[in-house]
């Protein structure tokens, strides 16, 4: 089989590298890949971008791609999947109407809701004199969302009223985050432990991937603004068995029918990023694709063929399957240019990528290139470094090792990832 992953991050190098390990992949492409990507064995980069759809069609039709495994999610809601499938491609990932659940903040309030499934109260607003009404009236700390994509950043935690109203002035203006911001979504804040529960969905059944959490707040012990993630562990604790069946049953059925009932049959990854506290888990967001950097874990820990859970999610035949895991923790450790999230340099060269590692180790590309055969900054989070050891505090070891052997100018990382995890087994 011929494989193509669309995008160009730290999933993507994930999703390539698992699916380079299925007996029955001869091929795997990725557009555009990364410096990872490129020197991963049995993948090959392809100098296409995730949103030239009629590029990827083009080649994906001379290649005779067997399968496309969609990463990002401004593709998936710019409709990539239609526009394969109506030319005959296998996609996974969901269609236009499904990827809706990430592409509005407001759309996926009003489903939450619909569907009777547990979220923070919230009111919407396109009008800055109205926001500015309700924003008086209520209390503090709140959080102020973009209603669009916005690379993981569009959530704002206000303290008090004159943080609120410059955060909602910002964004319906577009000086923060352009035309995702237009509309602005306000709710209440809620407290407690975050984690994301991960699903494949085949339009009428789903398969339950392993727990994980990730760091999305900047700087040490979870402050500073918010990133794309500065990095995850695999499994998270505050996951057990009996809160596992409680996401499903008030949560993850409730959504995959609710889809179903709305007119949506719904294929591909479905994210619920959760807020937990005292044994009550409510959905802060849903993504409509793997997370980043909850793939690499997740995926370092996945014993179970990723293509052949694709394929069968295609197919419709998800119920009968059952995925299989390593006993150990994952836990990978996200490395940023200097500046980030704010802004981040380009063109650094990258040392110390060829280790030496633990064989349990593995380091994901995201925003890196190659110049003249050697690796390269090019975004903001530039790797994500993952260890797979008996244990949170083991992995979390062993990946911080092999952290402080990288280096470029102004890199740097948080260096207390899982430290939720590591405090309670503590």
């Amino acid at each position: 089989m011929k494989i193509l992953v669309v995008g160009s991050g730290g999933r993507e190098h994930a999703l390539a590298w698992k699916a380079s390990l299925s007996p029955a992949v001869s091929e795997v492409f990725v557009a555009p890949g990364n410096a990872g990507t490129a020197l991963e064995s049995g993948v090959s980069n392809v100098p296409l971008e995730a949103g030239d759809f009629g590029g990827l069609l083009s080649f994906a039709l001379d290649k005779s791609i067997d399968l496309v495994i969609v990463g990002p999610e401004n593709a998936l809601v710019g409709g990539i999947v239609d526009l394969f499938g109506e030319n005959g491609i296998r996609c996974f990932g969901p269609t236009r109407a499904g990827a809706m659940l990430e592409g509005s903040k407001e759309f996926s309030k009003e489903f939450l809701v619909r569907h009777n499934i547990p979220t923070a109260r919230y009111r919407s607003f396109t009008d800055l004199l109205e926001a500015r009404e309700y924003l008086r009236h209520q209390n503090y700390p709140l959080v102020v969302k973009a209603d669009g994509l916005a690379a993981g950043k569009g959530v704002v935690i206000c303290e008090n009223l004159d943080q609120a109203e410059d955060c909602v002035q910002g964004m319906l203006s577009g000086k923060l985050f352009s035309s995702a911001g237009h509309k602005v979504v306000i709710e209440e804040f809620l407290e407690g432990e975050e984690a994301s529960f991960i699903c494949m969905v085949d339009g009428g059944d789903f398969l339950v991937m392993a727990s994980s959490q990730d760091h999305k707040a900047a700087y040490n012990g979870d402050t500073g603004p918010n990133t794309g993630g500065m990095g995850a562990y695999s499994p998270a604790p505050v996951v057990d068995s009996d809160m596992r069946e409680r996401v499903i049953e008030q949560i993850m059925r409730p959504a995959v029918n609710g889809l179903r009932s709305d007119g949506i049959p719904y294929t591909g990854f479905l994210y619920a990023g959760l807020m937990i506290s005292n044994g009550v888990p409510n959905v802060l967001e849903f993504n409509c694709r793997l997370g980043d950097p909850e793939a690499q874990v997740i995926l370092m820990r996945m014993k179970s063929d990723l293509v052949e859970l694709c394929l069968a999610a295609l197919d419709g035949r998800l119920a009968g399957i059952r995925t299989e895991w390593h006993r150990e923790s994952a836990l990978g450790v996200v490395m940023a240019s200097k500046g980030y999230p704010e802004s981040s340099r380009s063109g650094d060269v990258i040392e110390g990528l060829e280790g030496p590692f633990e064989s349990n180790v593995k380091v994901f590309h995201a925003g890196t290139g190659l110049e003249d055969g050697r690796a390269v900054t090019s975004g903001g989070r530039v790797l994500c470094v993952t260890a797979l050891a008996d244990g949170i505090e083991q992995a979390q070891r062993q990946a911080y090792s092999a952290v402080r052997s990288i280096r470029w100018e102004g890199g740097w990382c948080r260096d207390d990832i899982g430290h939720r995890a590591v405090s309670r087994d503590g």
